[in-house]
C-alpha cells in the first residue's frame, strides 16, 4: 500500500512580492512553453517511432532529456553531476525528495520512470508521465506479481527503469529504508546474467539563506505552492546528482539484500552537512 512521508513540517511560507510575481510570470512562461513544445514534438515523432521501432524508443528519450535540461536553466537551478549513468541493461535507483528529481535525473540520463499509479491522474502531470513512457504500478503486496511482471517486461525490450525504493518523498534530507518488494523483478529467470542496478544519490541544497528543505516536497504539500515558491525565488541552489558503481544483481543473495545495498550507496552519497540528528538520519534536521 502506498505510503505518504509526513516527518517533519513543512518551511514557513515565502513571501513572493512584485519582483516574485515578475519572476513567475517570466520563468513560468519559459518553462510552459519549453514542455508544451518538447511534448508537442515528442507526439509528432512518437508517430514515426512507435510502428517503426516499438516497443524499443530510440528517439524520444532525447526529446524529454532536452526539455528536462531546458528547464533547469529556466528555474536557475544549477546541477552538478558525478559518476555516468550505466551503460548495460538493468535500472537506477535513487532517493526521492522533491518533484525536481523528475527534471534533474531525467536532464543527465535518459530512463523511464517508475511511478504509484496514482500520478497518471494528476492534472498535466499524468499526461507528461504517460506520454514520456512512464511505468505505473500500484504498491499493493497483492500486486507484487503483476508488478515484477510489468517491470521484467520493460527491461527485456532495453528499457532503462528508475524508481524510488523508498515509495514516498522526504524533505531531501534523509533516506529513508528501501522497500525490497520491486527488486524482486531483477531475479526473473532468464533475464540474463548482465543485469545490473545502479544507486544514484540526489541532493539539493537550498539557496543561500533560506531553509535547508527548500526544494523538499513531501506529505500534503501542495505543488502548485510549491512550484510557485521555486518560480519566485530571487536566487535559486543546486542539485547534485551521484552515479555510482552499478550492482550485479547475479551477485547478490536476494531482493533484500540487492536493496540494503542499494540503499547504503545512495545514503553515503546524500552531501549533507552533519546535523544533530546524524547524518542522513531520519530525525529531524533543522534549517539554517
Amino acid at each position: 500500500m502506498s505510503q505518504t512521508w509526513d516527518g517533519a513540517p513543512p518551511p514557513a511560507p515565502v513571501p513572493v512580492g512584485v519582483a516574485g510575481a515578475l519572476r513567475i510570470a517570466l520563468r513560468g512562461g519559459l518553462l510552459g512553453l519549453v514542455i508544451c513544445g518538447g511534448l508537442a514534438l515528442l507526439l509528432v515523432l512518437r508517430l514515426v517511432e512507435a510502428p517503426l521501432f516499438a516497443p524499443r524508443r530510440p528517439i524520444t528519450p532525447w526529446i524529454t532529456q532536452g526539455v528536462c535540461r531546458a528547464a533547469l536553466v529556466i528555474l536557475g537551478l544549477r546541477l552538478r553531476v558525478d559518476g555516468r549513468p550505466m551503460a548495460g541493461m538493468g535500472a537506477l535507483v535513487a532517493n526521492h525528495g522533491s518533484w525536481l528529481d523528475i527534471f534533474a535525473l531525467n536532464a543527465v540520463a535518459r530512463v523511464y520512470f517508475v511511478a504509484k499509479a496514482e500520478v497518471a491522474g494528476w492534472p498535466g502531470i499524468g499526461w507528461l508521465a504517460r506520454a514520456t513512457g512512464t511505468l505505473f504500478i500500484r504498491r499493493d503486496r497483492a500486486e507484487a506479481a503483476a508488478q515484477a511482471a510489468a517491470i521484467e517486461q520493460r527491461l527485456r525490450a532495453g528499457h532503462r527503469l528508475l524508481f524510488f525504493p523508498e515509495g514516498t518523498s522526504t524533505d531531501g534530507l534523509r533516506v529513508l529504508a528501501f522497500k525490497p518488494t520491486l527488486f524482486a523483478a531483477f531475479f526473473a529467470p532468464g533475464l540474463g546474467d548482465g543485469l545490473q542496478v545502479q544507486p544514484v544519490s540526489v541532493t539539493y541544497h537550498a539557496p543561500a539563506g533560506q531553509d535547508a528543505r527548500f526544494y523538499g516536497w513531501w506529505g500534503a504539500m501542495d505543488f502548485g505552492a510549491h512550484l510557485l515558491k521555486v518560480l519566485a525565488a530571487p536566487r535559486q541552489g543546486r542539485v547534485e546528482v551521484v552515479f555510482h558503481p552499478p550492482v550485479a544483481v547475479a551477485g547478490t543473495a536476494g531482493r533484500k539484500a540487492l536493496a540494503a545495498r542499494c540503499e547504503a550507496a545512495v545514503r553515503a552519497g546524500m552531501r549533507l552537512p552533519v546535523g544533530p540528528g546524524g547524518r542522513n538520519g531520519e530525525g529531524p534536521v533543522p534549517g539554517p
